[in-house]
């Protein structure tokens, strides 16, 4: 994914839930079926946005990506929301009640 396009991404004004992951990373596949039933359920509230740090390592280092599974949410382009771990989906529920339009 190129730098403008991402970038076009997270200034819309829907929330967009960005997931930093790897392939070999135990955790980041215990999120992957929570991020589903989030998109599952919240339909178009969020975007939710899979980003394999090996594969673009220069929007990991922009975004000083230091673990993973780390999610960070953007609204208009401002990150609203960051943690690192796993997520439980009330918790990423919560987020896109909380920044949804």
């Amino acid at each position: 994914m190129n730098k403008q396009s991402f970038k076009d991404l997270i200034n819309g004004d829907k929330p967009v839930l960005v997931d930093f992951y790897a392939d070999w990373c135990g955790p980041c596949k215990q999120q992957a079926p929570i991020l589903k039933q989030l998109t599952d359920r919240s339909g178009d509230k969020v975007r939710v946005v899979k980003i394999d740090v090996d594969k673009a390592q220069a929007a990991a280092q922009q975004y000083q990506i230091r673990s993973i599974p780390t999610m960070i949410m953007f609204k208009d382009g401002k990150i609203v929301w960051r943690q690192s771990g796993v997520q439980n989906l009330k918790t990423l529920e919560g987020l896109v009640q909380q920044f949804g339009s």
